[in-house]
């Protein structure tokens, strides 16, 4: 990375940043490799650079590989600078920012932009073999078009014209002053709700949730604090505000910017929700840098994205 230039803190800086492609290519390589460029076929350190087409040449197995092999940005042909302001962008637009948006400011297709966002939400997605304890929060929603905006030829087809029915249910639990996690589940029942907070959530936790009757018998399981929502909203410290509040953001996000999320990608939109939400107290560079070293390791094919793989591994 060139000396003489400070890293950037904002958006504007980080666009004038990555312009020059060396420094995009010596960001990228100094964070994946910082002890040297390392080959991805023999892990062999000796190596020479193509200065002309930006790759290096192993000179162990003569293989030429980039800066993006083995990352979300493998095959793309997409330049760096490109990628690195996108990954700035819904890495710290609280909103998130649409396809048709990178389409417009980055002049990529639209298609191309699409693919580009799923591929770093991909990134964004965070795991942890350790659970929730302390004050928890757990919450589910549905996630849908509201039935008096529909057609009316669409709202016929509906059981019901309100409620649940033909919604995705999304379940939620949240750490108070810690971090949130959640899943698209197929069902509200008990069996599904419980079996979410177990996994999640240590034995022996304070948990708070709505008077729902599928959290009903966790009680011998954890300190099971009851809000009833038909009643009040808030109990001394005993409520679900703060899980009912990450809805709220989750809910604005694929109403306001993305309009129309197909079920079958929505968890997708649920990690990179969570990734912002859980690093938010951290500064745009800090968010920023977390998702660029997060992206090795991981690859998503536009097949895999669209469900073609499943489709012929069916077949």
């Amino acid at each position: 990375m060139k000396a003489n230039k400070e890293f950037p803190e904002t958006l504007i800086q980080a666009v004038r940043f990555f312009s020059d492609p060396d420094v995009a290519l010596n960001f990228m390589a100094s964070l994946r490799w910082p002890e040297g460029p390392i080959c991805p076929e023999c892990n062999s350190k000796e190596y020479s650079f193509l200065s002309t087409r930006r790759v290096w040449k192993c000179k162990g197995c003569q293989k030429q590989y980039t800066v993006k092999r083995g990352t979300i940005m493998e095959d793309s042909p997409i330049p760096l600078d490109k990628w690195l302001c996108a990954i700035w962008m819904i890495a710290n637009d609280k909103n998130g920012i649409s396809s048709y948006e990178i389409h417009r400011g980055l002049g990529i297709t639209q298609k191309s932009a699409w693919f580009l966002l799923h591929r770093i939400r991909h990134a964004m997605k965070t795991g942890s073999f350790d659970k929730l304890s302390g004050q928890v929060e757990a919450d589910e929603t549905f996630i849908g078009g509201k039935s008096r905006n529909m057609h009316f030829r669409k709202r016929q087809k509906k059981i019901t014209g309100t409620g649940g029915s033909g919604k995705a249910i999304v379940m939620g639990m949240l750490e108070r002053d810690g971090e949130v996690r959640t899943a698209v589940i197929e069902s509200r029942d008990g069996e599904t709700l419980k079996a979410e907070i177990r996994e999640n959530v240590e034995p022996g936790t304070e948990l708070m949730t709505d008077a729902f009757v599928g959290y009903q018998g966790l009680s011998s399981e954890y300190v099971h604090q009851v809000i009833n929502h038909a009643i009040e909203y808030v109990r001394g410290r005993i409520h679900t505000n703060g899980m009912e509040n990450f809805w709220s953001l989750v809910k604005r996000a694929l109403g306001g910017t993305y309009i129309s999320v197909m079920p079958f990608h929505l968890f997708r939109y649920l990690d990179e929700q969570t990734f912002r939400f859980n690093y938010r107290k951290l500064n745009d560079r800090e968010r920023f840098l977390l998702v660029c070293a997060s992206m090795e390791g991981k690859r998503l094919s536009y097949d895999k994205l669209v469900g073609k793989t499943l489709m012929r591994a069916e077949a």
